[in-house]
């Protein structure tokens, strides 16, 4: 039996059979009320947007597949946080990577839940984000807190002296000339080449060039 304060859920999925099993699992909860489905992204922020027109009842939490169709998950995620931002949106897929993770709360998603959860996990991630609370997966958190004590790599693990350095680098300069222009001495300049070598996991100067070009620091010669 749903109760008059049930969360109104939206599921966007765009396998059929997935879709029937959150039907399924949301009718057996008397918390949760599934409002309605879509196939892909688009079809949700249609879905929402007719439904604020028609002046129907909004669902309090979308139900957010990633990998579809026409429009993303991520995509669909950042149009409906803009426009209808009372909706939350609840990402719960099959895929775990951190920069999948990371693209959908920049996004706005208020959960993230992998597909292979336990169903109350799913319920959990449901109720926070109509409370406007965050819910992350515990596979997904212990993911993103590995990240985050890890050591930073590439240009952002580069000090400011470090990626000055490298730009002189990527133009030709050898440590005598980087010492002269940034009135160091010939040893420190070495010394910052072979750190940010290391920290950028590169073998050569020829390499830490290349590196710089591609990022836009300095113009490719010619």
């Amino acid at each position: 039996m749903i109760t008059t304060d049930a969360v109104g859920v939206l599921v966007v999925d765009d396998h059929a059979i997935v879709r029937r099993g959150l039907r399924a699992y949301l009718d057996s909860e008397p918390e949760m009320e599934m409002l309605g489905e879509a196939a892909d992204g688009r079809e949700a922020v249609a879905r929402l947007k007719e439904r604020q027109v028609t002046g129907d009842r909004m669902p309090e939490v979308v139900l957010m597949d990633l990998q579809m169709p026409r429009l993303d998950g991520v995509e669909a995620t950042r149009q409906i946080a803009r426009a209808h931002p009372e909706v939350k949106v609840v990402v719960l897929t099959s895929f775990g990577e951190a920069e999948r993770v990371h693209a959908a709360l920049t996004a706005g998603a208020a959960g993230y839940v992998l597909k292979d959860a336990d169903p109350d996990e799913v319920a959990t991630a449901i109720r926070a984000a109509a409370t406007g609370e965050v819910h992350l997966d515990s596979a997904v958190a212990r993911l993103l807190a590995r990240r985050m004590a890890a050591p930073r790599t590439g240009l952002t693990s580069l000090t400011g002296r470090e990626r000055e350095i490298l730009v002189l680098v990527a133009q030709g300069l050898c440590n005598r000339e980087i010492a002269e222009q940034l009135v160091i001495s010939e040893r420190t300049a070495r010394t910052h080449v072979s750190n940010l070598l290391g920290k950028l996991q590169l073998a050569s100067r020829t390499q830490a060039a290349l590196l710089a070009i591609r990022e836009g620091l300095v113009a490719a010669p010619g």
